[in-house]
């Protein structure tokens, strides 16, 4: 292996997606390839078996090409996710896929082999390019198809202060669209429903919060029978749509400015699939330009899942 060599290997294996990337010492994607898993039409979902299985496929091509071209002599490190978040009891089937391969990579190779949580790989995927990379403490969204938790960031530790007691953003949106038609998943269907509305219907009733809480199922619930109402009205559902992605923009702003109050800290970053929607951002971006309060949001596709978040980690502890 070249001693001056400064790259990363990143592997995630999600409920949504294969990912291998490939970082420098400079935080620069050199190699960030995704592959989605298959979803049968109208399923919400995959079991983790299925997952898996479909796992173990994709790494072998995914991992030749990334290590193409003579990568794989300058790799200093391999990274994988291991578990959905980082605290106890926290495991999902699908990760194993990742630490096997990752473990076989680094043993070939000679190099460390390195492992953080997927909601670790999240965050670091957007902190790293973004005006908190810096910070020491600060606020974050952590909004995707499985989980919607708002965390208090500090060095070191990750703390779940709110978020939803139930369903996730991206659950109600995944099951929204499969209703409509959509394949799953279909968070990224639905934004461009809601970008194109002409207006918001007045359908749905607020979320409501409890402290940092609140609860999704509801209103999961009301638009699963407004549509069955609208049928085929293709203006009506466009409404509807847009007025649930005004309702999450809607809890988010109560959230955030009961969290910076409470907690002192007036820098919340956004993070996971959800967090790419044009909408939201476009929304919670033209709120909050009026305010105290700083928002960061990353790049769309970093935003989604993927393993350049995870290779970053591993370059934390390589390059410190």
């Amino acid at each position: 292996m070249n001693q001056t060599a400064n790259w990363i290997l990143g592997i995630d294996t999600s409920n949504y997606k294969t990912s291998v990337a490939v970082v420098d010492s400079e935080k620069k994607i050199l190699c960030d390839l995704r592959k989605l898993l298959r979803v049968k039409q109208g399923e919400r979902g995959l079991r983790q078996s299925d997952a898996l299985f479909q796992h173990l496929e994709n790494l072998p091509p995914l991992l030749e090409e990334a290590l193409s071209d003579g990568r794989n002599r300058d790799i200093r490190a391999v990274c994988t996710s291991d578990r959905p978040r980082p605290v106890e009891g926290s495991y999902m089937p699908v990760f194993k896929a990742g630490i096997g391969f990752g473990q076989a990579v680094a043993a070939a190779l000679q190099v460390p082999h390195y492992m953080f949580s997927h909601q670790e790989g999240h965050i670091e995927a957007i902190r790293a390019y973004s005006q908190f990379a810096e910070k020491e403490a600060f606020l974050c969204y952590h909004l995707s198809g499985g989980t919607c938790e708002l965390l208090k960031v500090e060095p070191g530790s990750l703390t779940k202060i709110g978020g939803s007691k139930d369903l996730s953003m991206g659950q109600v949106l995944d099951r929204v669209g499969v209703k409509m038609g959509f394949s799953f998943p279909a968070g990224e269907s639905l934004d461009h429903m809601a970008v194109s509305a002409e207006s918001p219907s007045q359908d749905l009733k607020k979320i409501p919060a409890d402290g940092l809480w609140f609860n999704l199922s509801g209103i999961e619930t009301q638009c699963g029978r407004k549509l069955e109402e609208l049928r085929k009205n293709e203006t009506g559902q466009e409404s509807l749509v847009r007025e649930l992605f005004d309702k999450f923009v809607k809890i988010l702003i109560e959230i955030t400015e009961k969290a910076a109050d409470e907690t002192g800290l007036d820098s919340v970053m956004f993070a996971g699939g959800v967090s790419s929607s044009r909408y939201v951002r476009r929304r919670l971006e033209q709120y909050f330009e009026r305010s105290s309060i700083e928002i960061a949001f990353g790049r769309p596709e970093l935003s989604q899942d993927n393993a350049v978040g995870t290779a970053l980690l591993g370059g934390r502890r390589i390059w410190r």
